[in-house]
């Protein structure tokens, strides 16, 4: 039941200023107030499935009567406060790092302490102060951890516009930020969503990307994307493709870099987001001769984690094979072949191969 002094528009109202007000002070960026209506996207989303590129995310397939109905995922679901948190440290080089090929690229999201675990915090956080301040309001926090349409629920509360690379854009702040979202079930009043996506004839984000991942315009083949091959995917990676990953090991910024609202980019000030482990400038070489020991203790409360040490391994032999050709990178590699699976000792073999190709 609603508490009695909340009946009125006027004190819905006020809430919702005193929420956003909150969330500013709880470390995110922005805060709107959203009645989603996701059934809209079922279609270009079961089409997007039927052609297979959501690639081995087989996950993707499952609950859709929890994505395009949210009341599903938590039960009185009136309203979704939608938020976004930036998380690019501005000591952080991004392009001048992906040109330094010795080097490792890492996306920028993943440099420091796992996203999911800061953000969920803080939306437990606001959603207690706003049950401090009217009573049990019913919610539930998410952060990239249900089958939640997250950037359309964003853009029809009018944090911005999906983008043609598929990524939420604001004029306020690019893409660089974090979605996390709290479902309440108080009727506060919504903000209006956005009406104009501003790409414009721009395409900057599909003709550059490395791997030609976008079909067309809003519409991403995660079987050719970086961030998928060096995440998500198991096994070996497509062999046409290694030669256009460069030096990313972990995720892809491209499509981000690229893109002309990334001007507008703000930087974090989040001491958990600021690189672990020198991770934003390590040399290639240093993080492959990282045991699995080793590499357990130092991607602890990353989500680096995510990938497992195998894939962590494959990913950076395949960079290394990208590498400028030197007796270091050769020796490292060869070094490495008879301590290695047999997955990552394909990769290694490909990376030698590209050496003696160089040499050529």
């Amino acid at each position: 039941m609603l508490p009695s002094s909340l009946a009125s528009p006027d004190n819905l109202s006020k809430l919702a200023d005193e929420i956003k007000s909150w969330a500013l002070d709880f470390g995110f960026a922005e805060a709107r107030i959203v009645e989603p209506d996701l059934e809209q996207y079922r279609s270009d989303f079961n089409q997007w499935l039927d052609k297979n590129y959501h690639a081995g995310m087989d996950y993707l397939a499952n609950h859709s009567d929890l994505r395009f109905q949210p009341e599903n995922l938590h039960p009185g679901t009136r309203r979704v406060i939608s938020l976004r948190m930036h998380y690019l440290p501005q000591s952080v080089e991004t392009v001048e790092r992906l040109k330094t090929k010795h080097k490792a690229y890492i996306a920028r999201y993943a440099l420091g302490r796992d996203y999911h675990k800061l953000i969920r915090k803080r939306l437990t956080q606001l959603a207690k102060k706003i049950e401090l301040n009217v009573g049990d309001h019913g919610y539930r926090a998410f952060v990239d951890s249900a089958p939640i349409l997250e950037r359309q629920v964003a853009e029809q509360a009018g944090m911005g516009w999906i983008g043609k690379n598929t990524l939420l854009l604001t004029p306020k702040a690019g893409s660089w930020f974090l979605l996390g979202e709290i479902f309440t079930n108080l009727p506060l009043p919504v903000d209006e969503p956005t009406s104009t996506r501003h790409c414009g004839s721009c395409d900057a984000c599909l003709t550059q990307c490395p791997t030609d991942a976008f079909v067309e315009p809003w519409v991403l083949d995660a079987g050719k994307c970086i961030s998928y091959l060096t995440i998500e995917h198991k096994g070996p990676i497509p062999e046409e493709l290694r030669s256009k990953m460069g030096n990313r090991i972990f995720g892809c910024d491209d499509c981000q870099l690229v893109c002309p609202w990334t001007k507008f980019a703000k930087h974090t000030q989040e001491e958990d987001f600021q690189p672990r482990h020198n991770l934003d400038s390590a040399d290639l070489i240093d993080l492959f001769e990282w045991d699995e020991e080793t590499f357990l203790k130092n991607t602890e409360g990353s989500p680096i984690r995510r990938t497992g040490y195998e894939n962590w391994r494959r990913n950076i032999a395949v960079a290394l094979g990208n590498a400028p050709t030197n007796k270091l990178t050769i020796g490292t590699l060869k070094n490495a072949l008879n301590s290695s699976s047999e997955l990552v000792k394909e990769h290694i073999v490909w990376a030698l191969q590209q050496h003696q190709t160089k040499n050529i």
